[in-house]
């Protein structure tokens, strides 16, 4: 056991070690050029709020928006993002919702846009959802409508697998981990993770979700879910993000919530872009296995089996961010989830 311990020690040395390394490389930038790990120069859409929390025996901020409508709202909304994103890119999603007569508030789960970015944390799905949980809990929150968006859909369902009398309805936007990806592909390391991370590029993640997200396609409209990192890489904050992204990844490979899914007892939909061929890890699969991941054609309706009583709402020719790719089909296809008043 002690040996162990030792062995564990020593990764997480070595792990900081790189870290410090990393940053020692990038010295040569100016700390103020673009942006820094909490995007404090990055304006959010709508005005951003900081929860104070300790967790894992840390001093930690969540940033997050709360947005009421003019009159006493109908419900209340909360939305979990994706790994790529933080909660900037619910701008529009936002603005609907609040026309509808929601109170709508956009989470920043720590690691992830203006939230803080640990440089020791165990990121699992657990920590996130106790985070959010008291972030919620801290407005006074009790009970609400859980929706989740790509990893947001991974967090939303162990949100309600841990605490299902606070969910009025849980909503899953494109959700990722609607297959066991370490059944399918080698495991990477947090080390060969987190060396990923340093060598990304704008132009390396514009393909990724052109390829992943939209199938191929891709419009101008998209560059600006891409600012935020095209900042980040211009700092010399950025280790710090790529150390807390690959962490992230690990708890997303490592952390599948599909196997529970049987166990969900809140009202469920899911709501699915065909075109979505989001997959972790198949630059690593074989050309056979490949082609069978992040089939979202085949996902959609084998999670809606799994889960109690869900239904599902499929949108052709749509990838995984519908409600930015293709806003008038998105909420014309979910106006049975928020109707207009």
């Amino acid at each position: 056991m002690a040996r162990r311990a030792l062995s564990v020690s020593l990764m997480f040395t070595l792990a900081l070690a790189a870290l410090g390394c990393a940053a020692t490389a990038l010295k040569s930038q100016a700390p103020g050029d673009g942006y820094d790990a909490r995007l404090s120069r990055y304006e959010y859409p709508f005005a951003v709020q900081n929860y104070s929390l300790k967790s894992q025996d840390q001093d930690l901020q969540m940033s997050y928006m709360d947005i009421s409508p003019p009159s006493a709202p109908r419900e209340i909304v909360v939305l979990l993002h994706g790994k790529n994103f933080g909660g900037f890119y619910f701008k529009s999603m936002i603005a609907e919702l609040v026309s509808r007569g929601y109170r709508v508030i956009a989470v920043d789960q720590v690691g992830f846009g203006k939230s803080s970015k640990p440089r020791a944390y165990q990121f699992t799905f657990q920590s996130l959802a106790s985070n959010t949980r008291a972030l919620l809990q801290s407005l006074g929150v009790q009970r609400f409508q859980l929706v989740g968006h790509s990893m947001g859909g991974m967090l939303a369902v162990r949100y309600a697998l841990m605490h299902p009398h606070d969910v009025t309805q849980l909503v899953l936007i494109n959700p990722i981990g609607l297959e066991d990806w370490k059944t399918m592909v080698p495991y990477k390391t947090v080390g060969e993770l987190y060396q990923v991370e340093l060598s990304q590029t704008v132009d390396k993640a514009r393909d990724y979700q052109k390829q992943s997200y939209y199938d191929g396609a891709w419009s101008e409209s998209y560059e600006e879910l891409l600012q935020p990192l095209t900042g980040w890489l211009k700092n010399r904050e950025y280790p710090l993000v790529a150390w807390n992204s690959a962490l992230t990844s690990d708890m997303i490979f490592t952390q599948p919530v599909l196997y529970e899914f049987k166990n969900i007892a809140v009202p469920t939909t899911l709501v699915i872009g065909l075109r979505d061929r989001t997959a972790i890890g198949r630059d690593m699969a074989s050309d056979d296995i490949k082609k069978k991941m992040g089939l979202y054609t085949k996902l959609g309706k084998a999670a809606q089996k799994l889960i109690p009583g869900s239904k599902l709402i499929e949108m052709e020719g749509v990838g995984h961010v519908p409600f930015i790719e293709a806003p008038e089909k998105f909420w014309k296809a979910t106006e049975v989830l928020w109707p207009r008043q």
